[in-house]
């Protein structure tokens, strides 16, 4: 008995706890409802008194409250013109959807008398045919619809006269002298609609221009403001590479712009040919002046990727890119290479070595390659054959590569990718689940869609580029999926439905919302860390650093979440091992970034960090980089930098960080001073030195300039006529040139989706960013 009791009342404690926490949760959701919605409010207060958009004046912001509770649950937008209503998460967008493509029936408005339309407002006659009014000119005239005629026109005639489309019959009857003039402000009404408004004004216009031949149109650009302008213009369209057609030209607006500022038209002809020469050859010029300068080189190959399989889908991704390290820092792109098609090692040896010598008839002075793929066989062959060469993979995809070795060999990877994958394709095909799942999403997110599911292959195996998204998509929609299987008809469902039964039981249990957690923290460490790599390309010398910061988030991640280190840390090393170079060991060993003050004052190599293996690879490789009657010399040379190290006050000086503006981390003020310390103050060290400037400045990845979806398309469609593809190897020569110049190695496709991520209202987030603040 007493146990029984014991038993009710835990369970009724727990219930108990379980109706608070989702009392809790309710709340704080009705306050979130509550805050968006006084923040609609103030924005349309606000755009009311001139301050904000114009379609405020049509959307009302209201409150939708539950009929169980009583609380609010969501904020909606109801047009005060017909009534409809709206979701509430993007009012511009709403705005344009619904008033300024016609679905709304009443917002239209009749035009205001053409005496009271400015004739700044007037389309020029000598420019296209005259458009239609803009939704803005349409509101305008709305507003203004009862204001009274001005008693004289801007060109001081009297105003044209109101037409009634009912005298319009089978025998044409003339106004009277009457109705030239009303009395009373009435409404314009033209035979051909609204069209005629900008018919009647050109006609206006020409008046003017009879009125007073003499005007002036303006002061007219010089010729070499002209030939200024076009060249920017040309050279803008080059640097786009792709995503700006030079068909645009041609196109009316296009041409119509370049008359009101002034501009003579440019044909594309004329951009596709002599223009297109005369840039391709001035860059060309700058690039093997800035080779020139240079005592060596590192070459660095991106694209093999997508050649050799590895992803890619298509002719249209098969772009190599064939880039040159300077010493200096600076980079400078050297051509293109379209394989065509899925590109064996041998063929990239080929390319590779053709590159080079094409560069300098002196192959030496180029002290390394590092590329994207083919490591095993080409990189090695070739560093083999040449002694001086330090052939390296790129550290992009040796992380990116981690993650597929997580999900293949972590079972708990492949436990929580079946079970979202199941999940996922099961809410997504079920109709009447997914109706009601996505009511809950409505309520929670504000918006409605599928769970992204990754296509399976082979039976078995699941492309892992879209099973991050997936379980993304799954965790964001948390809440709306328990909504989901504890409604009711969720458990109708489950009757004659097994698998809707396991995916309900699956939802309700924590330990995969656990699971799911922590497979999804993992990936977005590691392509975090990737990202980082990519925005700072690092240096040879900061490989290990990297790979050791990786361990250390890697434990941290298996003491939050509870997994055992043994397995993950075996997987991390094993790809560690599979990228790993010796120039890893002796770049850190010889950048003077990376030397430790030890208890003395001085400044010497961070030895203590390598492995015994680690320490024979740095003798190994510098060995291999000199001569071989300078090899015992540099060992000898390489104790006495052990032993000594660099003078502490130049240490210091080399070692200076400063913020990035623009990330906000600290970063090496001057990265040229490792290299400058070698080749000045350290001069003494003869055959180590040459060693030393050659290894700390290549480069430890391979990714520069990228071409444009819509510029490899193109390709890809010219790929047979030779005149095409030229043209194609100038346009992308100048738009990396441009952009390496820049050190710009963003993306536009990127930087565009970025754009439309944040689709909220620009008011909007200003009210709430003022309001979290205060």
């Amino acid at each position: 008995m007493a146990a029984a009791a014991n038993t009710a009342a835990n369970a009724s404690l727990e219930s108990v706890s379980v109706s608070v926490s989702v009392s809790a949760a309710d709340d704080m959701a009705a306050k979130a409802v509550q805050k968006r919605f006084e923040g609609l409010v103030t924005v349309r207060s606000k755009a009311i008194k001139g301050k904000g958009a114009w379609y405020w004046a049509h959307l009302e912001p209201i409150l939708v409250q539950s009929s169980d509770t009583g609380q609010p649950k969501a904020v909606k937008l109801r047009c005060s013109l017909c009534d409809a209503v709206f979701s509430a998460s993007n009012p511009s967008r709403t705005a344009s959807e619904h008033l300024k493509r016609g679905t709304c029936p009443n917002f239209a408005s009749t035009p205001k008398p053409i005496s009271s339309i400015s004739p700044s407002s007037a389309p020029a006659a000598v420019t296209s045919a005259p458009p239609s009014p803009s939704p803005a000119q349409t509101r305008k005239r709305h507003a203004s619809s009862s204001a009274a005629v001005p008693s004289s026109s801007s060109y001081q005639i009297p105003p044209l006269a109101v037409v009634d489309p009912s005298r319009f019959s089978a025998e044409m009857v003339y106004p009277s002298a009457a109705a030239v003039a009303p009395a009373q402000p009435q409404h314009l009404v033209l035979s051909g609609g609204k069209e005629d408004l900008g018919a009647l004004a050109m006609l206006e216009d020409s008046v003017k221009k009879l009125k007073s031949p003499k005007a002036s149109p303006g002061p007219a650009l010089s010729r070499t403001q002209i030939d200024s302008a076009v060249g920017l213009l040309a050279q803008w369209l080059y640097e786009s590479c792709g995503a700006v057609s030079f068909s645009c030209v041609e196109h009316p607006k296009f041409k119509a712009f370049l008359q009101q500022v002034g501009l003579p038209q440019i044909s594309r002809r004329e951009l596709a040919g002599s223009r297109l020469d005369a840039r391709y050859e001035e860059a060309r010029s700058e690039s093997e002046a800035k080779i020139r300068d240079a005592m060596f080189f590192q070459l660095a190959s991106e694209g093999w990727k997508s050649c050799g399989g590895g992803g890619g889908s298509g002719v249209a991704e098969n772009v190599v890119n064939l880039t040159v390290n300077l010493p200096n820092g600076t980079s400078v792109f050297r051509k293109a290479v379209f394989p065509g098609g899925r590109a064996n090692s041998k063929y990239a040896e080929e390319v590779l070595w053709e590159t080079i010598t094409g560069i300098f008839s002196i192959p030496q002075r180029c002290v390394g390659i590092v590329a994207d793929r083919f490591k095993a066989k080409a990189l090695r062959n070739m560093e083999s054959q040449n002694h001086w060469m330090v052939n390296l993979s790129c550290q992009l995809q040796g992380f990116s590569n981690l993650i597929k070795d997580f999900n293949r060999e972590l079972p708990l990877f492949r436990t929580v990718t079946e079970k979202c994958l199941k999940l996922a394709n099961f809410i997504n095909t079920n109709s009447q689940v997914r109706n009601n799942f996505h009511k809950f999403q409505l309520q929670e997110l504000e918006h409605a869609c599928l769970l992204r599911a990754p296509p399976i292959c082979g039976g078995e195996d699941v492309k892992f580029d879209g099973v991050y998204a997936m379980l993304d998509d799954i965790l964001t929609s948390s809440r709306a999926l328990q909504f989901a299987v504890h409604d009711e008809s969720y458990e109708v469902v489950c009757v004659d439905d097994p698998v809707a039964r396991e995916v309900g039981d699956m939802v309700r249990d924590m330990g995969f919302w656990s699971e799911l957690e922590a497979v999804h923290s993992l990936i977005k460490l590691v392509r975090v860390m990737v990202r980082e790599i990519e925005l700072e390309r690092p240096l040879v010398g900061k490989c290990l650093p990297l790979w050791e910061e990786l361990r250390g988030k890697v434990r941290g991640w298996c003491a939050k979440f509870n997994v055992a280190e043994g397995p993950v840390e075996r997987i991390v090393e094993r790809r560690f091992r599979k990228n790993y170079h010796p120039a890893w060991s002796a770049a850190f060993i010889l950048d003077p970034l990376y030397l430790m003050r030890d208890n003395s004052g001085k400044y010497l190599p961070p030895f203590n960090y390598l492995t015994p293996e680690q320490e024979k690879d740095v003798d190994k490789l510098i060995t291999r980089l000199v001569s071989r009657e300078e090899a015992h010399i540099a060992l000898m040379e390489l104790m006495k930098w052990r032993s000594e190290g660099l003078d502490p006050l130049y240490a210091q000086a080399v070692q200076v960080k400063e913020q990035d503006p623009i990330t906000g981390k600290m970063k090496v003020a001057n990265p040229q001073s490792s290299r400058l310390v070698w080749e000045t103050c350290l001069s003494d060290f003869k055959a180590l030195g040459k060693v030393a400037v050659r290894l700390i400045f290549l480069h430890a990845t391979s990714c520069g300039f990228k071409c444009n979806w819509s510029f490899s398309r193109w390709v890809s469609a010219h790929s047979h006529s030779r005149a095409a593809m030229d043209r194609a190897q100038k346009m992308i020569f100048i738009a990396a040139h441009s952009k390496l110049e820049r050190r710009d190695f963003s993306n536009q496709e990127e930087k565009d989706a970025d754009l439309f991520m944040n689709g909220e209202d620009d008011v909007v987030n200003e009210v709430f960013a003022d309001a979290s603040s205060v």
